[in-house]
């Protein structure tokens, strides 16, 4: 019984063992991985005031989009939703559904949009926000 077992064994090893080939990942996959994490690397550097943060991942414009219009704040929470993302030339518009919470001076208040992230380079920099800013306090 050990050796049917075994043989048994043995033989399921052998055959879910393939040598198929994995499929490359394309540089298309790779560039829409780097984007989604560099969005998520503002929003956190953003939260925790990380201006070194937002300068290395940013160009000039970037970085005036993401902290000119945004007031002092108390705390916030951002949920970013990659929607959709366009690929053209060297550049990179990745559309983001957002919400936020933003407490001011003891004061809550919402605010949800969509915003396109425009990136560029390598490594991938935010070089503007269009539409709706999520790093803008809500001023409704």
């Amino acid at each position: 019984m050990k050796k049917l077992a075994l043989f048994l064994l043995i033989c399921i090893t052998l055959v879910s063992c393939s040598k198929k080939q994995v499929k490359p990942v394309s540089e298309e996959t790779k560039a829409t991985k780097e984007a989604f994490a560099l969005a998520e690397t503002i929003k956190d550097a953003f939260i925790k005031k990380d201006l070194a943060t937002l300068e290395k991942n940013s160009t000039i414009d970037g970085l005036r989009d993401i902290t000119s219009y945004s007031k002092g704040f108390d705390d916030v929470e951002i949920t970013l939703t990659p929607r959709w993302m366009e690929i053209e030339d060297n550049q990179i518009s990745l559309n983001i559904s957002w919400k936020s919470r933003w407490v001011v001076g003891g004061k809550r208040t919402e605010g949800r949009g969509m915003a396109v992230f425009v990136m560029e380079g390598s490594p991938l920099k935010l070089i503007k926000i269009m539409r709706a800013n999520p790093f803008v306090f809500p001023e409704y």
